[in-house]
């Protein structure tokens, strides 16, 4: 990828690692190039098996990208979910009437949370989170990093988290690194779980 590598990069089921460095260093590219979005020249494996050898939709159906401006196609929520049936509704703060509701009435920060449920609905293996609580008041950034730890844990997924708060890296992450000037390099280890 331009500007950025090489990079070698190895995150284990169960574990969240988050991504610090200035705007600009790389980080989302990375997130693209893992998910199979944007072309690169490295390969990307998930259980020995690298993306070159599944097909893209199934690979990011297994490694799902969470960008920081999420994507809406219908006009009500609900029409973003199979049967319009949302798992894990309460515990982001919503109401289950939520799936009525107009995507155009929805704050970036619902539209943020709701992503992420959708997401989540896919049961992807590796979650790709680019600063998934950017646009939430404290009490929200505090149900999504309980909602995505509670998810790694049950699920034995594995995290790689975008965050520019070293205080939330801190908190989600068992490892916390930074990309600067093009190169990956470990910051300061996170908390242990």
């Amino acid at each position: 990828m331009e500007g950025l590598g090489p990079v070698t990069l190895q995150v284990a089921d169960d574990e969240c690692v988050c991504l610090t460095g200035p705007s600009g260093a790389g980080k989302t590219r990375l997130l693209r190039a893992v998910a199979d979005l944007d072309p690169h020249q490295g390969e990307v494996f998930l259980d020995g098996v690298s993306s070159l050898q599944v097909p893209a939709p199934e690979w990011r159906r297994r490694v799902a990208l969470l960008p920081a401006e999420s994507h809406w196609w219908g006009d009500r929520v609900g029409e973003h979910f199979a049967a319009g049936d949302i798992a894990g509704l309460q515990a982001l703060g919503f109401e289950p009437g939520v799936v009525d509701w107009s995507v155009a009435r929805l704050s970036s920060g619902e539209r943020q949370r709701l992503a992420l449920l959708r997401m989540l609905a896919l049961a992807p293996q590796v979650l790709l989170l680019d600063e998934p609580t950017a646009n939430l008041d404290p009490a929200n950034i505090e149900r999504v990093e309980t909602l995505l730890t509670d998810y790694r844990c049950t699920h034995d997924a594995a995290l790689l988290w975008v965050s520019h708060d070293v205080a939330q890296a801190e908190r989600v992450a068992q490892r916390v690194l930074r990309i600067e000037q093009g190169r990956l390099a470990a910051d300061r280890p996170g908390h242990r779980q």
